[in-house]
């Protein structure tokens, strides 16, 4: 190994060096676990663009509670003395931040970091992603979930909408990845 992969390994932050990521189809058996022990314990499955709305129409609910209360939308969510924040998803939203954040200091991974490619700015390596994030999260809304949501909860019950959803989401990531290459070529 030459010194500067060395170095850029030694990076994280407590300078340990970086393990090795796990086995692809071991995460994969975990992730199936997880999935099951999900819907077995808690009635649900997983996601994370619900904890997003969840989010959203807490923030609603603390400047004008009276909005939520007419908005049929947010009244399911937060409606009279509903907590929004009072949900599976929303705990496992931020056990996966918390978790992720743990493995990284395990694992000697945690720096603060932009990745891009060559030829474009940081500045717009961010805009790009905030962008990108928006339009994302704005989709799983419209399609009531997310590639964790609709594609491995709904997928696992073989949800035809889920799989639908799934195949476009690639789909339109296939078709922009022509796009957004600078940011990475």
């Amino acid at each position: 190994m030459n010194t500067e992969n060395a170095k850029r390994q030694k990076i994280g932050l407590f300078n340990r060096p970086a393990k090795p990521y796990a086995d692809p189809y071991l995460g994969g058996l975990l992730m199936g676990v997880v999935l099951f022990a999900s819907l077995f314990i808690t009635g649900s499955g997983l996601g994370a663009s619900g904890s997003v709305g969840r989010l959203a129409t807490f923030i609603v609910d603390q400047i004008n509670p009276q909005h939520v209360d007419r908005v049929p939308d947010l009244l399911h969510w937060a409606g009279g003395n509903t907590n929004p924040l009072d949900a599976t998803l929303v705990m496992i939203t931020l056990g996966s931040i918390i978790g992720g954040f743990a493995s990284g200091l395990i694992h000697g991974r945690t720096k603060l970091e932009i990745h891009k490619g060559p030829h474009i700015s940081k500045r717009t390596r961010l805009i790009a992603a905030f962008v990108g994030g928006i339009f994302f999260v704005y989709g799983a809304r419209m399609a009531r979930g997310c590639t964790s949501g609709q594609g491995l909860s709904g997928g696992a019950v073989l949800s035809a909408g889920s799989w639908t959803v799934v195949f476009a989401i690639f789909g339109g990531a296939w078709a922009l990845a022509y796009f957004a290459r600078k940011l990475w070529l």
